[in-house]
């Protein structure tokens, strides 16, 4: 199974014009085993299947990456920055960013302690020093971060509200979300500017995906 899922693995990356290293490769298979283990005690995703988490999980993630080395070069921000995922769940996409992205620091925060727990022993089995679990409500955190991300987490003004408090002066809100979210736009507040929304194409996922960038208007 392992085989047959690194080829998917690798043709998904190929797919998505991503050029990653085997130990990466070999860190993102680890990744799916741990959630596989963990969720049978700790029900931390309902997709159960090795394949399926490949492509609703970790493929979905790493859509994002290419986007965000592209925004991060455009904002003039280096490799080196600091990115907040906002209920996390198993560490998605934190985990996937933590392993593409060596220098840049990860913090995934949940309020499921043992959503966080695993998150910590993802940091600890893969040795990704640059990756964190932190058990906390994200109003709580005041620590600045460069960008602020979700996937399905909430609604774009719920997310970008909460989080407010830990978005650097400069900082972006990435959030990724499925049908491109008209109504959520539109209920967003006066003080969040929208400077871009792009879809994305997740290989072996026959869905809708799109990225939302806001950022303090």
């Amino acid at each position: 199974m392992t085989r047959a899922l690194e080829a998917e693995l690798r043709a998904g990356l190929d797919a998505l014009s991503l050029v990653l290293d085997d130990a990466q490769v070999a860190a993102l298979l680890d990744y799916i085993a741990l959630i596989q283990k963990w969720t049978k005690v700790y029900n931390l995703t309902a997709v159960r299947e090795p394949r399926d988490m490949l492509t609703h999980h970790v493929l979905d993630s790493l859509a994002v990456v290419r986007p965000l080395r592209q925004q991060l070069a455009a904002l003039g921000l280096g490799p080196t920055v600091r990115v907040l995922d906002v209920g996390a769940g198993a560490g998605l996409p934190g985990v996937v960013l933590a392993i593409c992205f060596s220098e840049m620091t990860v913090h995934c925060v949940d309020t499921v302690a043992k959503k966080a727990a695993f998150v910590q022993q993802v940091a600890v089995s893969l040795k990704l020093a640059n990756l964190r679990g932190i058990h906390a409500r994200v109003e709580s955190l005041t620590e600045p971060y460069d960008v602020v991300c979700s996937r399905a987490f909430a609604s774009l003004a719920d997310f970008t509200q909460w989080s407010v408090a830990a978005l650097a002066p400069a900082g972006v809100w990435m959030a990724m979300k499925g049908k491109h979210p008209e109504a959520e736009l539109a209920d967003l507040a006066p003080d969040v500017a929208v400077f871009h929304v792009e879809p994305l194409q997740v290989p072996g996922l026959d869905a809708e995906r799109c990225l939302v960038w806001m950022r303090r208007a």
